[in-house]
């Protein structure tokens, strides 16, 4: 009987987790706490949509590994949602994968993905 609870509380650890959110796309504004993301793909936005920032919230940079096809950090965003890039999103915004709790009401981590890419002189 033991073994069965051990197994049914394991399994509803996973799931918790499992539920939890990883929106690929691009965040378009930060109003204090709150930020307003899309999912982009392949040029096609969707509807925006807007939600607070847990406490705790970790927001790191990093690149997509194509080969692995996983984000890799490499580093913490210094000043988080109050880094300069936020204060000037463009028209396309700012790509990012965004990681929600498990109810889907907080944004628990935002991972900026690329942003290192220079334009070249012309």
């Amino acid at each position: 009987m033991k073994r069965m609870i051990s197994a049914v509380v394991v399994m509803g650890v996973c799931l918790g987790i499992a539920m939890a959110d990883e929106i690929r796309g691009a965040i378009f504004k930060i109003d204090g706490d709150k930020v307003t993301f899309a999912k982009v793909k392949k040029g096609e936005k969707s509807d925006e949509k807007t939600l607070p920032v847990a406490a705790d919230v970790k927001i790191v940079k990093g690149k997509f590994n194509k080969e692995t096809k996983s984000f890799e950090e490499t580093g913490k965003l210094e000043g988080g949602l109050k880094h300069k890039m936020f204060a000037e999103i463009g028209e396309k915004g700012v790509g990012a994968i965004i990681v929600t709790d498990a109810d889907n009401k907080k944004i628990t981590e935002i991972r900026i993905i690329g942003g290192g890419k220079k334009k070249k002189d012309q």
